[in-house]
């Protein structure tokens, strides 16, 4: 009977991860077939049990998205980094080709996984002030956490898609804004800033090595945040005032403290089962193979018209595939960058089986997300299932944050900002920079960011609020517009730097037209 109500709770919540107040849940009169939000919220483990819910919903991230594909791959296919070796998915190829329309299976569950975590942050939000009997302390925790995933999941929103529905309030089928609006983006940012700044006011710990968000993810967010709202759309220059500010907030903790926060010290770590949460990890998407294991794992591989596999998963997919232009572009301008080194961000060969005899790829792939415990290595058998989660927000996005925002806050870098900027070259093995111009210094800091970030969901953002797009054959930057992506040989039009609105969304929710300019009706 308990397990059968665990599989209940676990449906009506959104989550298999709950814990505790099972036996106090039995206690309760009425039917526990019939839970609603009115009946539910009525003990602290109830609460326990929402905001768990609201941290599995963020794994829509990594969601199946047809056949050899998933939600993941939305946010590289259109940068022209990454091609697929397995051109059997549609609605990735079109990503790829920049032909993609609102019918796009990838930008509809995208849309879906949004709002889906906005409506459990919700009611998180509006039910557990009103539990009693409940330690103050942990209310204003989950409170808080509850604050950052919203925000979380609407900047996610407004990036994509511009103005959206900014929805702050459960909604049922008699709720007035059951069908809402679209929201003006300025709006949408405010919103998110206000819950970030609630949040960092919960009196959470700076860091969680359970997963669950820490102060020092909110303000790395909220500097974030504060960064793209000083680039396109809103092109809020003073904001990058606010970004070093809140960065350097963060930076000032880890020097004082870097046991708890602080890079790795080599690129393995980023990738190890034990450091999950930990150190550079500021805030990363849970995964556990027996709820749900890491979903990168097999479109990463090679495919399967490879001669031998070199995973205990077996076959592999191969359906995100670095080019070969942005792989050399690592060390063709500075020749002694470690992140290409044999497996640190990308591989050329493995072992048959995982743990057998090496084994040729005839190319690079991606190693970053790589779980060798998973996979196997020499001498150790693959388990054939992966732990690993999906990073959100590192350290090492932090110092170049700060890097870039005070250098055009204040007219040019600052001791700090150098640090940080060398920090990162550093342990890519390449030579500390000095004595630069703002513009130099500038196009230093994006040319980190594109390649210490690849492949992590960042860059496609880059690119939007930037309007500009890093260009292999010049190690300089295009404007976005004209920019030709060397994975398609297609031309960035001025209707990328948004997505197309899902059409069945705005079947279902006349108030969602217009649609995006340059997507049809």
């Amino acid at each position: 009977m308990k397990n059968y109500l665990k599989i209940i709770l676990s449906l009506i919540l959104g989550s298999s991860m709950l814990l505790g107040g099972c036996t106090k849940f039995l206690d309760e009169e009425g039917d526990p077939s019939n839970l609603s939000p009115d009946n539910y919220y009525t003990i602290p483990e109830h609460a326990e049990a929402a905001i768990f819910a609201a941290y599995a919903r963020t794994r829509f991230i990594g969601s199946g998205a047809g056949i050899f594909s998933n939600n993941f791959q939305l946010l590289d296919a259109p940068t022209g980094t990454i091609t697929t070796a397995t051109a059997q998915n549609s609605d990735l190829n079109n990503l790829l080709g920049l032909v993609y329309d609102g019918d796009n299976l990838h930008i509809r569950q995208w849309w879906t996984g949004i709002y889906r975590e906005i409506a459990q942050t919700n009611l998180v939000l509006e039910r557990v002030p009103g539990i009693p009997l409940m330690d103050e302390a942990q209310r204003k925790r989950i409170l808080g956490e509850a604050r950052f995933l919203r925000a979380w999941a609407h900047f996610y929103a407004v990036r994509l898609w511009g103005d959206v529905p900014l929805v702050l309030t459960s909604q049922t089928p008699d709720s007035a804004n059951f069908f809402p609006s679209r929201t003006p983006v300025e709006e949408v940012y405010n919103a998110i800033v206000n819950d970030l700044k609630v949040a960092e006011e919960a009196g959470l710990p700076w860091i969680d090595a359970s997963g669950r968000v820490g102060t020092a993810a909110i303000k790395a967010q909220l500097a974030k945040v504060y960064l793209t709202m000083a680039g396109y759309p809103l092109n809020k220059r003073e904001y990058y005032q606010l970004a070093a500010a809140k960065a350097k907030e963060v930076i000032d903790y880890a020097n004082a403290n870097p046991g708890s926060i602080d890079l790795f010290s080599n690129y393995a770590s980023l990738h190890q089962l034990s450091q999950r949460n930990r150190l550079e990890h500021l805030f990363e998407v849970q995964y556990l193979a027996d709820i749900e294991g890491n979903p990168l794992q097999s479109i990463m591989l090679p495919n399967n018209s490879l001669a031998k596999n070199i995973s205990a998963y077996g076959s592999g997919v191969g359906s995100s595939v670095p080019t070969q232009s942005f792989y050399d572009s690592f060390k063709k301008y500075e020749p002694g960058d470690k992140r290409t080194d044999e497996q640190q961000f990308f591989f050329t060969s493995y072992y048959v089986n995982g743990n057998g005899d090496p084994f040729p790829l005839g190319g690079p792939y991606i190693f970053k997300h790589f779980d060798v415990a998973g996979h196997g290595a020499p001498g150790v058998t693959g388990t054939g299932r992966s732990d690993l989660n999906i990073p959100q927000i590192r350290y090492a996005e932090v110092l170049l944050i700060y890097a870039e925002a005070q250098n055009q806050a204040e007219g040019g870098p600052d001791a700090v900002a150098y640090t940080g900027l060398n920090r990162i070259r550093a342990r890519a093995g390449l030579p500390a920079l000095a004595g630069l111009s703002q513009a130099d210094f500038e196009l230093a800091v994006w040319r980190e960011r594109w390649h210490e970030f690849c492949y992590e969901g960042i860059t496609w953002f880059d690119m939007v609020r930037l309007k500009k797009v890093y260009n292999e054959d010049t190690n300089g930057f295009d404007e976005f517009v004209g920019h030709v992506n060397k994975n398609s040989s297609q031309t960035l039009q001025e209707k990328h730097l948004l997505f197309p609105l899902p059409i069945q969304e705005m079947r279902n929710n006349e108030n969602l037209t217009p649609q995006n300019p340059g997507y049809g009706s």
